[in-house]
This record gives structure tokens, sequence and C-alpha cells, in this order.
């Protein structure tokens, strides 16, 4: 199948053929074989396969794949221009990540400071945690719709997809299943990523309640723990704030996001602005309410994150009652696939139903069998949370790249929220 984009257009990470050595190392970490080349010669990266997630730039021992996206430079000249409203939406691995570019302990949680930085840049912040919870309440709404009708029968007030239902966060994963299992796709989510919901939110509300100014003046930058983001925003689809406005009377055409800044590119960025990360003040943004959010959006960038929060908001849609254990043990860890089982009895009904979920991080190992039961349907599950990256998006492709012969285990269990 493929994907509805040129190969030039989606050329987000090549392989420098004079620091390639054709090792292979590469191939050990591509969930889809997008990489060509026989052993001891330079490797090429097939962009119809390829679905940008970066395990192979953050991987090879040689530096050879490179994310050949840099925004950085004009994303300085859009800080320069008074015309514009330039804005941030910070995902949540970043704020930890971001101290080891500039020396802090592995695991430091930084917000307030990486606030500070991007304020004197001169980004106002909209932080993607607040869109996570957002995403929460759509995708955990959308989740219990299908669990009425489906399991207790209840009518559809209008169309619903298939069970299980899949998340939709991760557009390495989104990608994925569009070239590969396009059959799958009414199982996904019908919501949108919490950086593309940012990008509409900031463009709409954001520009006439918040900042007050023309919504096509707003530039809006994805600061994300991944490459495949750089894809994400370019998708044609994700023009949502200029179509709301076109009903409004509106000419103008623009995209929700204008560009992503992966963690390596905020750190050159604040480099070449001759921003001081450390010394730094911390900056709380306390009066923005785009800047507010709960520790369910915090977790979004660990594996089981996205599943534990969906299920909290289930879980009380359902039962009218606040889950009594907020912290929901099966499904965090470190294991490719991880399930879990949660009895609810339903406040309208009195019915009891018992909801079977299962975290998957990793494509690679671990996606095709639970696929496979779902295409024949014998799966057991309701829920399916899917992250590309093994650990989710702390060890995504943007991220810092640590010293060769650490593994991301030992760089990421600090920030780990069961440790």
């Amino acid at each position: 199948m493929k994907s509805f984009q040129s190969q030039e257009q989606t050329r987000i990470i090549a392989i420098d053929k004079q620091k390639c050595k054709g090792c292979d190392s590469c191939k050990q970490f591509c969930p889809t074989q997008a990489i060509d080349g026989k052993y001891g010669s330079a490797h090429r990266i097939d962009s119809e396969k390829c679905i940008f997630c970066g395990q192979c730039l953050v991987n090879c021992p040689f530096g050879a794949p490179q994310d050949t996206m840099d925004p950085v430079d004009s994303l300085i000249e859009k800080l320069k221009d008074s015309r514009t409203t330039v804005v941030a939406t910070i995902a949540p691995a970043v704020r930890v990540a971001i101290g080891e570019e500039f020396g802090f302990e592995p695991g430091s949680l930084l917000t307030e400071k990486l606030y500070g930085a991007l304020k004197k840049a001169g980004f106002k912040i909209l932080d993607t945690n607040f869109t996570a919870d957002q995403t929460i309440l759509e995708e955990g709404s959308e989740l219990v719709a299908k669990i009425r009708h489906s399991l207790l029968g209840e009518p559809a007030a209008h169309h619903l997809g298939p069970l299980p239902q899949f998340t939709s966060c991760c557009p390495a994963w989104i990608r994925y299943i569009e070239l590969n299992h396009p059959k799958l796709l009414p199982n996904l989510s019908s919501a949108k990523s919490p950086m593309m919901m940012a990008g509409a939110l900031a463009k709409t509300y954001g520009a006439k309640e918040i900042w007050k100014t023309a919504p096509e003046s707003v530039y809006v930058v994805g600061v994300m723990p991944c490459t495949a983001k750089k894809f994400e925003a370019s998708r044609p689809e994700f023009h949502s704030a200029a179509a709301y406005w076109r009903k409004q009377g509106s000419s103008a055409d623009y995209p929700d996001i204008d560009t992503v800044l992966t963690t390596r590119d905020l750190a050159r960025l604040l480099r070449k602005l001759n921003i001081d990360f450390r010394q730094t003040a911390d900056f709380t943004d306390a009066d923005n309410p785009l800047a507010q959010y709960s520790g369910a959006g915090t977790i979004f960038g660990n594996t089981g994150g996205v599943m534990e929060a969906a299920l909290r908001s289930a879980y009380y849609l359902i039962t009218g009652k606040e889950l009594a254990n907020l912290t929901l043990t099966p499904v965090r860890g470190l294991n490719g696939v991880k399930d879990a089982s949660i009895t609810i009895t339903d406040a309208k009904t009195g019915k009891e139903l018992t909801l079977r979920v299962a975290v998957v991080h990793g494509l690679k190992e671990n996606i095709e069998p639970l696929l496979a039961q779902v295409e024949a349907g014998t799966s057991p599950y309701h829920f399916i949370e899917v992250m590309n990256c093994p650990g989710g998006c702390i060890n995504g492709g943007g991220q810092p790249i640590y010293p060769m012969g650490t593994s991301w285990i030992d760089k990421y269990k600090p920030m780990l929220p069961w440790n």
C-alpha cells in the first residue's frame, strides 16, 4: 500500500553514506524493514516503508541516519517577527529529557526551567499535557460509547468503530497500520493526538481568547521527543483550525502545527539564542489556563500511561465513581506486551462487566501477534494502547542520543513513575 505523500515529501530521515559502515545495526531496530543495503555497503531508507520513528537514528553506532528536517533557523526568524505569535506545545517526555542536553542528571524534571527558557526565547506556552487531558476525555468517552453499545446492548447514537479500540496518539503507529494493516483502521480511536489537538486549539480558542490575535498570525511549534511528529504535522488533513475559521468567513489556509522541534532541535535552538538553560529562572505560567493539566496527561510519555489514564476516565464515566486505586500496576513496567482486566459495574443498569486491555510498545517485536488476533476476530481485548518506541515516548527518535554502550533502559529508568 502506497502512502498518500510522495517520497520527496516524506524523506524525514536519510542515511549519510559517508558515515554508514553497512553494519546492519539499524536494521535490527527498524520495525518495517525499510532499510535496504547489503552488509558492508552503505544503506538507504525506503521512504515508502519508513514510519519515521527514528529508532535507526538513535541506535546507529556511527550516527549515519540523519533527521533531514531542521526548522531551527527558520523558527528563529519567526521569533524575531513581532507580527507573529509563536506558541510552543511541549510533550511530557521533553521536560525530562531536555536536561540531559545541558548536563542535568537523567530523570530530572525541569518543567518550570523549560517554561522559563521558552519564555526567554519568545514563545507563548500551550502545554501538550493540557491536550493530553483532552485526549483522555475524547478517547475515554469514545471507548465508553463502544462498551455501552457492544457489551451493554445500548443503541448507538452515531456510528461507532469496532472493538478492540486502538489508541491513536503515536504517529509512527498510525503510519504502520496505514501501510501494513489498512483493514484495521476502523479500530483506531477517532481522537487526534495531543499535539494535533494543541495546534487546533491554539489557532481557535487560544488565538481569540488567550492571545487576542488573528489565527493566521499564530505559529505553533510542537516540541516533541519524536521524529515521526514532523511527519504528522505535515499531513494535509490537519488544517482543522483554518477550516473552522473558513466557516466564519475567513479565506486563509494553514496547518494546525506549523513545525516540530525534537528535544535535540530545541537544545540547538536555545544554544543558538545564547540561552543558558542551566541558569534560566524558573517560570510557572500559573495564570495561563493552557498550561494547566492533571496527572493523567503527565504519564502519557511512558508506555502504559495512555491506557492508565483512559481506564481511570472510563471507570468514572461508567460507574459514576472514582477508581479507588489510581495506580494501575498491571499496565506499568517494561514488558513488551502487558495486559490487565478491570471489573466495572454500570451505574445505569447494575450490570457487571470485565474490561480487558493490552499495552504494547516496541512495534518490531511485539505488535504482529496482537494484530493477527484482531484480524481473525479472536482478540480477547477491548482496548489496546500501542506505542512504536520501546518504553514509549521517553525513548523517541528525537530524544538526546546517549553514549554508545548504555541501554535505553539504563538511561530512562529514573523517569518512570513506578521507580
